[in-house]
């Protein structure tokens, strides 16, 4: 897990990682960061379809959002699309000739920053989520492209069970995948203020941290890397007592202004 301080013309940024493997074989997530002339990008992807098809799709996903921010940094709408356009064909690129990759496919989540201004622009596919807090209360979560998802919209589960739903891991959206669902891009940009802080996380994490699990170790945490250690302990205690092989699990903790940035490497 690494930690890492920022100051910029506008609010300090503090943000900490972590990409654990669980109990699976390979780690099918990835994670990528940047910043330049006071924005920041992170992103986040889960990869699907087969030992080398997931890991090579989220790969694939996050290299191509990080690539695409690094030729255009622009803060808009337009520009997220066309991060999240260039990820999904690099990872179809990438199936051309080769069969065994065929099914492979990753959800996503990138949250682009403007820090001189306070805004936030975050997109997604799949359920690797991205929350919003504000004193240590969530104000913002992304919605899941799941049948979950679907059931609590239509009335006919509650969003408080939704990590019960037997339907949970079924996804009608990723990067790879074949549909007609489209990327969700916030618009318009979400405004943000000092203390706020961001989390980016695959279903490894928010499966078995809930939003009030994260709410208490957040208003118990004095920094990122603190806070993103309480939350690992919390999958790591949950996942053991269900007797379920715990997953992947890959999170970005984004804290905004204060406390002061801080550089910590573990």
């Amino acid at each position: 897990m690494t930690a890492s301080g920022v100051a910029t013309a506008g609010l300090a940024l503090n943000f900490a990682e972590i990409s654990d493997i669980g109990e699976r074989q390979s780690n099918q997530d990835a994670r990528s960061h940047a910043m330049r002339d006071g924005k920041a990008l992170f992103v986040v992807a889960d990869g699907a379809g087969g030992h080398d098809g997931g890991e090579i799709a989220a790969k694939t996903a996050v290299a191509a959002i990080a690539s695409s921010f690094d030729a255009d940094n622009a803060f808009s709408v337009a520009a997220m699309q066309a991060h999240i356009d260039a990820a999904i064909a690099d990872v179809g690129a990438a199936k051309i000739g080769q069969d065994h990759l065929k099914a492979m496919s990753a959800t996503v989540a990138a949250v682009l920053l403007d820090l001189e201004n306070g805004q936030a622009i975050w997109a997604h596919m799949g359920d690797t989520r991205i929350y919003q807090f504000r004193r240590a209360k969530v104000q913002r979560i992304s919605k899941d492209h799941s049948i979950a998802q679907q059931f609590v919209d239509a009335g006919f589960w509650a969003y408080d069970n939704i990590r019960q739903h037997p339907q949970r891991n079924r996804l009608f959206a990723a990067i790879g995948a074949e549909g007609d669902t489209l990327p969700d891009i916030s618009a318009p940009a979400i405004r943000f203020a000092d203390g706020d802080v961001f989390l980016v996380c695959t279903d490894g994490m928010w499966e078995w941290a809930g939003e009030d699990d994260m709410e208490r170790a957040l208003a118990d945490s004095a920094s990122a890397d603190e806070w993103l250690h309480k939350l690992r302990a919390i999958v790591v205690e949950k996942a053991s007592a269900s007797g379920k092989a715990r997953d992947n699990c890959t999170a970005y903790a984004i804290w905004l202004g204060e406390p002061e940035a801080v550089t910590i490497t573990r």
